[in-house]
């Protein structure tokens, strides 16, 4: 988080870096976000269905930290299209490979960190740290449903637990950001 706070690259990289710690989303939605998605005052971005790699809508819950970044970076692609507009006139999303090149500017090798990692370093820390129930985090990243009805009988969005969680999950990076470093935050052992 700290290396993310200090990237020097564009604002608009940077804020994409910071939310898909935030919001752990697949880096296709994330770098396909269009404004028109996005309800501050509801603090909720709505995926629609052709967005989603299961092609079901999918509602993500923003956490305080996730409006702020938001409002900063609305001044500078607010009145175009995309959230994370690409660099040649804001017609086309961010490019596939922006968060994967930033992340190896910061000098994360290929085998450390990826985009589609803040999905799984989320969905481990909000069940083995934070102790979320593993049904909120699945339905957080959209996953399918698992057993033999699925989907057909499992209708739930859970939506207050996981606006909860998700404001946990950013004030815990807040957390680590903040710490002292070299400070290692302890994962429980699994029996």
């Amino acid at each position: 988080m700290r290396a993310i706070e200090g990237y020097k690259g564009s604002l608009v990289t940077r804020c994409a870096l910071r939310l898909a710690a935030l919001l752990f989303v697949r880096p296709g939605e994330l770098r396909n976000a269009e404004w028109a998605e996005i309800d501050l005052k509801a603090c909720e971005w709505r995926i629609p269905a052709e967005k989603m790699k299961m092609r079901e809508p999918h509602l993500v819950p923003l956490c305080r930290q996730a409006v702020d970044i938001l409002q900063e970076l609305h001044p500078l692609t607010g009145r175009g299209r995309y959230v994370f507009p690409g660099g040649r006139g804001g017609d086309k999303p961010l490019s596939s490979n922006a968060v994967l090149a930033a992340l190896r500017r910061m000098g994360y090798a290929k085998d450390e960190m990826t985009g589609h990692g803040f999905r799984a370093i989320a969905r481990t820390v909000l069940d083995e740290v934070l102790g979320f129930r593993p049904d909120f985090i699945e339905h957080q990243l959209a996953h399918a449903v698992q057993g033999a009805n699925g989907r057909a009988y499992n209708r739930t969005s859970y939506l207050p637990q996981r606006r909860e969680m998700m404001q946990a999950w950013a004030d815990y990076l807040d957390s680590l950001q903040e710490a002292e470093a070299g400070k290692v935050v302890p994962f429980k052992r699994s029996a």
